[in-house]
């Protein structure tokens, strides 16, 4: 069956609001890369958008998966327990403590780890309002559309949850102005201030939710003093601080947790994607003081902590410290900025360059204007690159950022091949 067919009976079944960024199918992958119905290889610099940081079917991950699919497949979780949850949940205690105690709870997807992160905090608070970011994605469910910025994702979906109060991301490339950086970020973390003072009462707000890199925002990078001053104030008025690490965890950034270059430990935090390799879990994860003041009976559901997703869960883990899935984002973080750096010199359309460790996109725009986002350039580039082998994606609220999300066990020479494509398709589209 060829790719077209397949889309063809891909659209006689499913809705149109399934929509599907290009026409290919994913007949097979391994590590880096995946094939089309019709045998053709691409290297995947979308790593199912985070998820693949130990690359395509890791042999050890799809061994335990299927063992443990022949042993147990199913309990559910709040009325009786089995191993391999209190095994994984261990294993995220071990490398990513919340201070002292540490305890954990697993669902399905990175949406419901948010719904249950903020129950958790107005129930550990007994306070209300949340503070967002512009730029943020936290999910399509309800809760999760209400804090996510970009509109397209929620376009006729309300009413939205109440108690929802947006802040500015801190984002110095749009905002900066020429300003001194440091100096902006301070003004930042005043104008939060003065946020708690003419939008919502600190005793109104049971937390603060935003991720150290935006992912679906575009890959901006919370500034450091920014999220180190944002755990003072939070401390000050009893506000708990909620870092999401759904798209950013598990060596994307070089470390475990893109908190863990900040020096700054959240109360809870929400990690996906990468997590399972593929296999839908999610947690939830947070100091025991606060994890502990959720009342019985309000947090679990039907699949969350699924036996076959936890052994997964627990063999990607395993398999990344095998493989020091930390070192290996950080030396392709270092190739990825000196390569966009450089390229940026050649190429006028690139606004900007930022990542944190693996995590690095550039930003397209128009006479190296900020404020005129070149979105069909990009749309251009991901559509050349495509027809070369190379598949790419998009991100931001405008739709002009490639962002590179490639496996993390991905060689130095494909990755190179990769970026080599990327480089002669774009200057070739400025030219």
């Amino acid at each position: 069956m060829t790719s077209a067919e397949l889309m063809e009976r891909r659209n006689r079944v499913l809705p149109k609001a399934m929509f599907t960024t290009s026409t290919l199918n994913a007949a097979s992958a391994k590590g880096a890369v995946f094939f089309d119905a019709e045998g053709k290889e691409y290297i995947d610099f979308s790593g199912g958008i985070g998820v693949l940081n130990a690359g395509h079917c890791p042999v050890p991950v799809s061994e335990a998966i299927a063992k443990q699919a022949h042993t147990l497949m199913h309990t559910f979780f709040n009325v009786l327990t089995h191993e391999p949850y209190v095994l994984l949940a261990e294993k995220l205690v071990e490398i990513l403590p919340h201070g002292d105690e540490t305890k954990v709870m697993f669902v399905s997807s990175g949406a419901e780890a948010v719904e249950n992160a903020v129950k958790i905090a107005r129930q550990a608070t007994g306070r209300q309002g949340i503070i967002c970011y512009t730029g943020g994605f936290h999910g399509r469910t309800l809760m999760g559309m209400s804090l996510t910025s970009k509109v397209s994702y929620k376009t006729g979906c309300g009413p939205f949850a109440p108690e929802i109060y947006r802040l500015p991301f801190p984002d110095y490339y749009h905002n900066g102005h020429g300003q001194d950086f440091d100096a902006f970020v301070e003004q930042e973390l005043e104008n939060f201030k003065k946020y708690l003072s003419t939008v919502v009462a600190p005793d109104n707000v049971a937390a603060v939710i935003v991720e150290p890199v935006q992912g679906e925002g575009g890959f901006y990078v919370t500034p450091l003093r920014y999220l180190q001053g944002l755990r003072e104030i939070c401390d000050q008025h009893g506000i708990l601080l909620i870092l999401d690490e759904v798209q950013s965890g598990f060596g994307r950034t070089g470390k475990w947790a893109a908190y863990e270059h900040y020096g700054v430990i959240p109360d809870i935090s929400t990690w996906a994607k990468s997590l399972g390799s593929g296999i839908p879990i999610a947690a939830v994860m947070g100091k025991a003081e606060v994890m502990d003041k959720a009342l019985p009976g309000t947090l679990g559901g039907t699949y969350a902590g699924n036996p076959v997703a936890c052994a997964g869960a627990l063999a990607s883990i395993e398999y990344m410290q095998e493989i020091d899935i930390n070192q290996k984002g950080a030396r392709i973080g270092q190739t990825l900025l000196s390569f966009f750096t450089d390229l940026q010199k050649e190429c006028a359309a690139i606004g900007d360059v930022r990542g944190l460790g693996a995590m690095v996109a550039i930003e397209l725009v128009k006479n190296q204007n900020p404020n005129l986002p070149d979105a069909e350039l990009t749309k251009q580039l991901v559509t050349t690159c495509l027809s070369r082998g190379l598949f790419l994606i998009s991100a931001g609220v405008y739709g002009n950022v490639i962002r590179v999300l490639c496996p993390l066990v991905i060689s130095e020479e494909m990755l190179m091949k990769g970026l080599a494509i990327l480089r002669e398709e774009l200057l070739q589209l400025c030219a």
